[in-house]
């Protein structure tokens, strides 16, 4: 790789920063890092109808955004070893059926999730990452460390489809 690369060009782990944060929640913060770079560019221009749309019978845009920013905070309860609140539940349904938000206001809501996220996440520095916790309704078995984890991958998993279907949008548009 070209070090005169500007540091967009370069993912966030490889930029040396957050270097002060033990290895598990740098990673999951250069994740969320990451996520917050690619929405920003894959959604540049588009409009409200364009968040709205599901081309091809796939996820919104606006789907993608509501539900990032809506995992980060239940994951995070979950972390906690908290249940998930009514609110929660509640903003869980609209997800999917949420519309006419503009692409600011998305990532308004996101960025400010993100930032409650690294808050929290930096708190967890030291703690023990085997501790149990459960997920969901059914009160599924895993650990603080596998939830943190997993914030990154399904972070991830949601930005590349939003990518793809950003990428559909502005093919079909052409």
């Amino acid at each position: 790789m070209n070090a005169t690369l500007p540091a967009t060009h370069v993912e966030p782990w490889l930029r040396a920063t957050r270097t002060e944060t033990p290895a598990v929640v740098r990673a999951v913060l250069h994740a969320i890092d990451l996520a917050l770079e690619n929405i920003e560019e894959a959604t540049e221009g588009l409009t409200v109808a364009q968040i709205d749309v599901r081309p091809f019978g796939v996820a919104s845009i606006g789907f993608h955004l509501r539900h990032l920013t809506g995992a980060l905070d239940r994951s995070l309860t979950y972390a906690s070893g908290s249940a998930l609140s009514e609110e929660q539940f509640s903003a869980l349904a609209q997800e999917k059926t949420g519309q006419g938000e503009s692409r600011d206001l998305l990532l308004n809501r996101l960025r400010a999730s993100a930032k409650r996220a690294e808050e929290i996440l930096l708190t967890l520095v030291g703690a023990d990452f085997e501790a149990q916790r459960a997920i969901g309704r059914k009160k599924l078995p895993t650990t603080l460390g596998g939830i943190i984890v997993h914030i990154a991958d399904h972070t991830q998993r949601h930005v590349g489809q939003l990518v793809t279907t950003a990428k559909i949008l502005r093919g079909l548009k052409a």
